[in-house]
């Protein structure tokens, strides 16, 4: 049996940086992904991703954002179980919980904080017929190594922000990047959108909007993507690789038998705390909906402070969450 104060379901940006907010507080931090390295989504499907709205960084990788994390977690001592599913959730007397996972390891903790990100998720596929055919030969659905794209002629589809973002890091380079959209306007950040119309307009990549993926083809290995656009003609693109960037689709596994509020495959939580309506769960991070929720891991950050502080009163029932402010000798001071 593992003893901590916090189990943490997901080791992704956002549970990492719970564990910095818990440790403040000197509160354990135990944490749980089914995935067998920390990370969630970033180290899994875009290690070498460039994110720009984390603040104080212009632009970081997507591995090295996860490193700089864990280094700001190391001084708590976060434990880990990792390529483990939490399986069962028992409620013991004193109000706190039993976990055990897909491989029967059991974890008592006094509040469960579920930081799944989209839970247990998969990629959206387009519906072409013999797509499968081409996976792993052409057609892949991430990005974990921008240098196997070097001097390719890529293919993206998709209008979202993961399709925008890698057209522009792409364009430095693959031999030539198509980004193929089906509608006019794009659904990512405006600032990205512009990037992408600017390099169409001076000729370093060929955006094409109005467009649906129709067809694959080539000799054991992707050659040619067909596309149809608004008229309904037909365009043919010779293509090393496509990168469908449709999004994912999450499933949030045996938590949705937890007694939560789930609205389409997220949590409902009170923006107060993040608390979810069952004592001691709380949901933090994309995994989590309520007005107005923004899917920002930035965001995740704020709702991990947010809920660390009413997390407190559980670990630690006798105790108030309380600073003394002094001032000696004109400097101020806790």
């Amino acid at each position: 049996m593992i003893h901590t104060d916090l189990c943490i379901i997901g080791a992704g940006p956002v549970g990492l940086f719970a564990v910095f907010e818990a440790g403040l507080l000197k509160m354990r931090c135990h944490l749980i992904d089914a995935l067998p390295q920390v990370g969630g989504q970033l180290s899994e499907i875009y290690p070498q991703k460039p994110i720009y709205d984390i603040p104080g960084y212009p632009e970081v990788n997507a591995q090295d954002l996860v490193d700089n994390l864990m280094e700001q977690a190391k001084p708590f001592s976060p434990t880990f179980t990792l390529g483990e599913r939490v399986d069962h959730l028992a409620k013991q007397e004193d109000g706190s919980f039993i976990l055990t996972t897909s491989d029967k390891t059991k974890i008592h903790a006094q509040v469960i904080v579920i930081a799944g990100g989209l839970g247990c998720f998969e990629p959206r596929k387009p519906v072409v017929e013999n797509l499968e055919l081409f996976e792993g030969k052409g057609i892949t659905y991430m990005v974990k190594n921008p240098e196997t794209f070097r001097d390719k002629n890529v293919i993206l589809a998709g209008g979202g922000d993961s399709a925008l973002d890698w057209t522009i890091f792409l364009s430095k380079v693959a031999k030539r990047v198509t980004l193929v959209h089906r509608n006019e306007t794009f659904r990512g950040a405006p600032d990205s959108a512009s990037k992408v119309f600017d390099l169409a307009n001076k000729g370093k990549i060929d955006l094409i909007l109005s467009a649906n993926l129709k067809g694959v083809s080539g000799n054991g290995v992707l050659d040619t993507v067909t596309f149809t656009d608004k008229n309904k003609e037909e365009i043919k693109i010779g293509a090393d690789y496509l990168i469908p960037l449709f999004g994912l689709s999450p499933k949030l596994g045996p938590i949705a038998d937890w007694g939560l509020s789930i609205d389409k495959n997220a949590i409902e939580v009170d923006t107060r705390d993040y608390s979810t309506g069952v004592d001691r769960i709380y949901a933090i991070g994309d995994i989590n909906t309520y007005p107005g929720k923004l899917k920002l891991i930035l965001c995740g950050f704020h709702e991990a402070a947010i809920m660390m502080h009413s997390a407190f009163k559980y670990v630690y029932p006798d105790q108030k969450l309380s600073f003394k402010y002094t001032t000696v000798n004109g400097v101020n001071s806790f």
